[in-house]
């Protein structure tokens, strides 16, 4: 008898077991499938809850910043569960309140930024930003010199340098009406020659380029440059390897009126952000009035 008890106690005791093990290797799977990386207070993280904080990183870093955003997960709720107390009960209300207007001002402006690019137009007329700066050169003002031209960076003893200047001066230099196909031979006749030679070449006789942005590329000194070019169009240099020859086609300097086609960029900005603000004050009226009109909205008196 005491044989079949102690038999029977055994076996309960192994049942026991993998009645335990089976269930937590179930939960284990649940958890696998879920993708599931940490849980506190019964809420759960998961991979796909992760993934958006690592993309990019290496992985050295993608395990430092999920490491801190579980720990700072698990202290909030942690927090979150402590105001929940009895003894701080209207300081919770006071939080879920906010929470709930902070929710409904995401939701406007999700609906807002939604409405602006399906329905609000983004392309501002000439006449609209000519007006714009006639009326409002002041705000206008140049805080850095901006010019036009080309640079060119060749090592020192790099052939024929004497004619890619000259060829550089032609090309942008107002006074000289080339034809077209003549500018298309001295542009890839330069394009060729900085191919074989050059280690730095920017054409930008369209596009204007800041001083700051010039002086990267070359060692001047902002205001040896700026006397330089008073002096001349073209300015070249020498290190101990390469020369520096800058070309200038125009040239504004700071203090003075921006040119239109640079000052448009800022002036677009304006308006449009100007325009979305009309835009989404007009909508914001339209959606008050329809629920008025159809009775989502009522008004009692006191």
């Amino acid at each position: 008898m005491k044989r079949i008890l102690y038999i029977l106690s055994v076996f309960t005791i192994f049942a026991s077991f993998f009645v335990v093990m089976f269930s937590s290797c179930g939960e284990f799977a649940e958890r696998r499938m879920k993708g599931v990386v940490a849980e506190c207070e019964g809420k759960q993280l998961t991979e796909r809850d992760l993934r958006p904080l690592t993309r990019g990183l290496s992985a050295e870093d993608s395990i430092r910043v999920v490491e801190h955003h579980i720990r700072q997960w698990c202290i909030n709720l942690q927090m979150e569960k402590t105001i929940g107390k009895e003894s701080m009960g209207k300081k919770k209300q006071e939080i879920e309140r906010l929470v709930e207007d902070y929710r409904r001002s995401l939701y406007a402006y999700e609906w807002e930024r939604y409405l602006v690019s399906r329905e609000m137009s983004q392309h501002v007329v000439d006449t609209v930003v000519l007006a714009y700066y006639e009326a409002h050169k002041e705000k206008f003002v140049l805080r850095e010199t901006i010019l036009r031209g080309a640079l060119l960076v060749v090592p020192n003893q790099a052939p024929g340098l004497d004619k890619v200047k000259k060829q550089l001066a032609q090309l942008a230099s107002a006074q000289v009406q080339m034809q077209g196909d003549e500018q298309m031979e001295v542009l890839e006749q330069l394009e060729k020659y900085a191919y074989q030679n050059a280690s730095g070449y920017e054409l930008f006789l369209e596009e204007w380029k800041t001083a700051s942005q010039i002086l990267l590329r070359m060692p001047f000194e902002e205001d040896n440059l700026h006397k330089l070019l008073k002096q001349k169009r073209q300015v070249s240099m020498q290190d101990s390897l390469n020369t520096y020859v800058l070309q200038v086609s125009e040239m504004y300097v700071r203090g003075e009126q921006m040119p239109l086609d640079f000052a448009r960029g800022e002036i677009e900005k304006i308006i449009l952000s100007q325009r979305q603000v009309e835009f989404i004050q007009q909508k914001r009226e339209e959606i008050y009035k329809e629920a008025l009109e159809q009775g989502k909205l009522k008004l009692y008196e006191k």
